[in-house]
């Protein structure tokens, strides 16, 4: 669930000089709300690769995952960052938990600091947030320079209970800590670091609070840099080199061919275990430890006539039992592994196979792009690959394991360490004993120096996952010391269990690769944020009949019309499944092009009829269009075939409209007529389709009586009234689709809203001007008197060239400043390209460039040209 609340609870403490080492994600969206930032660690969380979201619109990013309690539909389909820009609106901060929708459809549990940052560009949203589910198991603490973990053993009575929390906004901080946070800010000049430092501060910086204890506060924790690894696996060190090494095992090679390793002396080495062909081993494709490893692969399977032999060349036994069990482990992961058709499960279910009954850790690491793209990628893997750590397993060593990358982790794999190699060579690589250099060689790649002391000595095997002629990722096992090390038996068993669970992950990515098409589709037919509109608020959920396609023929719609008002719309295509979905999406997009053009309700639905007959024979479905104006306080409805609206007033009474039904769209012959009804502030307006209100061996007419059965209250929001509709009326066994549409209509207070009628005179341009200048003065709106001044010139100049009859100039101040200049022609000015010495075509030049956003639109009678301007800030 959804934390709710806008504003954190912040309690003074004194600094204990403890913090909270968390790895944070760090997001910035720009005034125009595009992201314009977004870290490492933010790709791990959420895995969108920073390159492709930079610059794309924040909005559907990172879907809520809500669950109403008692309740089996899902909940809201809106997205976490335009939640947190709501929240912030106000309040200027907010915290807390709220669980989300990453790339692949895995729900994350997370926790959120989101910050409203003021910049000279206009308002942008910092978003900080951390993975909840390590932490509750015990965060690393920081006390001077020391790294202490939080709980050694799990809390008595389940996980701890951690919730993000604010430092007392500018309270006195250990010395540092607001500095450190520069890390996970984004890379700019030492001002606009500092600015948004002071914000912060000023706000509240981030802290965790632990079982309701006093607030640490946080700083992000970055693995530590592998600076000394990375220098001595350079050239130059002083121990022999992986080609040295290599030369040296192979002095040991004998008569018959074989290669053993080397024994271990002092200050040597333990080299690969080998099997080679009688004929001269082939020289290493690449230079050093990376052409060692190459060699070591290609031989693995070499014969002895140098045909390719299969895993039946490498009879011994695994190492953990007698001769059976090779046979036993494999039907056993046959049973265990692939039971679903989830890529993270099956992953798993891999790992705890093996882990502790082959070996002490296990993990699999699967290409990045593979997960979430559906196409398979053209070029092989290399040294910039980057892999996603989706499982992880290992046997229950305390504090073996702490350095191990966890998952979700992004990370590359040069050929120059085994599992490089394995995954560019699509072969598996067997390390008997990994040495201390091979180990510092593993640990500079992978960038995290404390992996050192835990890979050495061990027994190392890497797996190629490949299905289908592609390389998916990898399978690295782990033998810790006081177990016997892998072999070829081992190698030989375990390459065709990965071969057999490969099948099984390649069916789990197609799987997702195809409910992906299907969600993509929803999304992009169906609306996900609710529009912001004067005087209107709505809210909406849609459920499909088909679980598994996800998409079907019912659909939903709020447009914002000129004046403030707004077109509700509720549709239903005859039918389920994706032939109804692509109806839909016509279907929709015909009618928000028809509702741009500002047509009477009637006549909407009548082009709507005749567009239908066009597509075709088989294109039926049902249409309820509604026309709210806040100003006037009327509603005015025309159906074509639908459920009928209920229109609960404002003391709770609830009431079934009756409207002229029509026909449905696509039948033909049947007129569409209006309906105007007044509407008082507070009430609220309930459109639906019929698979909300069809009750199983009953009538229609039960659905909508339990409806209509003071079911909504009026004064909640019309989201917490979806929520009390579906409870109420929904549930599982229900096979048609569901769309719900709540429209709460509070209007536009009288005081806020201004019309005039201009005369074609000339001299009604300087009086527009004055209008305006005195109307903005009296809201203390002086700060935009200067460009809407200009701007209402410009437009009402071109309004009286072509104006046959009069000019209308209407003010309405909401959230924002809305002009609206009217005529009566119908032809719809265009934005030219001007000229630097051209007097004519720069009025909609200006008005683009200086206005949030402007437009135009057809009336019913000419058009109407119209731009917004943001508010000031008030304190």
């Amino acid at each position: 669930m959804v934390e709710e609340g806008t504003v954190p609870e912040v309690r003074p403490s004194t600094p204990t000089g403890v913090v909270a080492l968390v790895r944070l994600a760090s997001l910035v969206i720009d005034p125009d709300g595009c992201i314009a930032y977004w870290n490492r660690p933010a790709e791990e969380l959420f895995g969108h690769r920073s390159d492709a979201v930079f610059g794309r619109s924040a909005a559907g990013l990172l879907p809520v995952h809500e669950t109403r309690p008692g309740a089996t539909a899902p909940g809201r389909d809106i997205d976490a960052l335009d939640l947190l820009d709501d929240r912030t609106a106000t309040a200027g901060c907010w915290v807390g938990s709220m669980p989300v929708t990453d790339r692949e459809d895995r729900v994350r549990d997370v926790l959120w600091w989101a910050y409203r940052m003021v910049e000279p560009a206009g308002r942008s949203l910092l978003v900080l947030a951390a993975d909840a589910r390590p932490l509750r198991g015990g965060p690393r603490l920081a006390l001077g320079s020391r790294l202490l973990p939080y709980a050694a053993v799990p809390p008595v009575g389940g996980p701890l209970r951690i919730a993000a929390a604010l430092c007392e906004p500018g309270g006195h901080l250990a010395p540092g800590i607001a500095t450190r946070l520069a890390a996970v800010l984004p890379r700019t000049g030492e001002e606009r670091r500092e600015r948004l430092l002071r914000q912060i501060r000023a706000a509240g910086v981030p802290a965790l609070r632990v079982d309701g204890a006093a607030a640490l506060p946080v700083l992000p924790y970055e693995p530590p840099e592998a600076t000394g690894s990375r220098v001595a696996a350079g050239v130059g060190r002083r121990y022999p080199t992986a080609q040295q090494r290599v030369t040296r095992a192979m002095h040991t090679l004998p008569q018959d061919g074989r290669v053993t390793p080397a024994p271990p002396q002092a200050g040597g080495t333990i080299g690969l275990r080998m099997v080679v062909p009688s004929n001269p081993l082939p020289s290493p494709r690449g230079a050093g430890l990376a052409g060692a490893l190459e060699a070591a692969a290609s031989v693995l399977t070499a014969s002895s006539t140098g045909a390719t032999r299969g895993p039946a060349h490498l009879l011994p036994l695994l190492n953990t039992g007698p001769g059976g069990e090779q046979f036993a482990l494999l039907n056993e992961a046959g049973g265990k592994v692939g039971t679903t058709l989830d890529l993270d499960t099956t992953a798993r279910e891999l790992c705890r196979v093996l882990v502790p009954r082959v070996t002490d850790f296990a993990c699999v690491d699967l290409l990045d792009g593979l997960i979430a793209d559906a196409e398979l990628p053209d070029e092989r893997p290399d040294d910039r690959t980057m892999l996603r750590r989706v499982a992880v397993a290992h046997s229950d060593v305390a504090g073996r394991w702490d350095h191990v990358l966890t998952e979700g982790s992004l990370q590359v794999m040069p050929r120059s360490i085994p599992p490089g190699l394995a995954l560019q060579s699509n072969q598996p690589v067997l390390v008997p004993v990994v040495d201390s250099e091979l180990a510092e060689d593993y640990a500079a790649a992978l960038g995290s120096p404390g992996l050192v002391p835990l890979v050495s000595g061990c027994s190392m095997l890497v797996l190629p996952l490949a299905a289908r002629g592609t390389v998916l990722g990898i399978l690295k096992l782990l033998r810790l010391p006081d177990r016997a090390s892998f072999d070829e038996g081992d190698a030989a068993t375990l390459r065709e269990l990965a071969a057999r669970a490969a099948l099984s992950l390649d069916n789990a990515r197609l799987h997702r690769a195809e409910s992906k098409v299907a969600t993509t589709l929803q999304r992009s037919m169906i609306p996900t944020r609710p529009p912001r509109i004067p005087g209107v608020l709505v809210a909406h959920r849609y459920m499909p009949g088909n679980r598994r396609a996800q998409v079907g023929g019912d659909w939903f719609d709020a447009v914002q019309l000129p004046g403030s008002r707004v077109a509700l719309v509720v549709g239903d295509v005859m039918g389920h499944g994706l032939h109804s979905a692509a109806a839909m999406g016509r279907f929709r997009t015909a009618v928000q092009t028809l509702a741009a053009l500002d047509l009477p309700p009637g006549q909407l639905l009548r082009h709507l009829d005749n567009l239908a007959h066009r597509l075709g024979d088989d294109h039926l479905a049902t249409c309820l269009y509604a026309v709210y104006d806040p100003i006037g306080r009327t509603c005015t409805l025309a159906n074509a075939g639908h459920v009928p609206p209920v229109l609960v007033h404002p003391d709770g009474r609830s009431e079934l409209l009756d409207l002229p039904e029509g026909a449905p769209i696509g039948v033909g012959g049947v007129p569409f007529v209006a309906t105007e009804i007044k509407v008082e502030d507070g009430s609220m307006l309930v459109l639906c389709t019929d698979g909300l209100v069809e009750v199983r061996g009953g009538d229609i007419g039960d659905g909508l009586a339990a409806l209509c059965g003071n079911l909504i209250d009026p004064r909640r929001t019309p989201e917490e009234a979806c929520d009390t509709v579906l409870a109420r009326l929904h549930s599982d066994d229900r096979k048609d689709d569901v769309a719900l549409l709540v429209a709460r209509f509070d209007g536009v207070a009288p005081q806020d809203v201004v019309t005039w009628r201009l005369r074609l005179d000339s001299t009604e341009v300087a009086r527009a001007r004055a209008l305006v200048r005195d109307q903005l003065a009296a809201w203390r709106l002086d700060g935009l008197s200067d460009t809407a001044q200009l701007l209402v010139s410009e437009l009402v100049t071109n309004a009286l060239r072509v104006a046959r009859d009069s000019v209308q100039l209407q003010l309405i101040q909401v959230d924002k400043l809305l002009v609206e200049v009217s005529d009566d022609d119908h032809n719809l000015p265009s934005l030219e390209p001007s000229g630097h010495l051209d007097e004519d075509g720069r009025g909609l030049s200006l008005v683009s460039q200086l206005s949030s956003r402007w437009g135009t639109a057809r009336k019913a009678v000419g058009k109407v040209v119209w731009f917004e301007l943001p508010l000031p800030h008030r304190p």
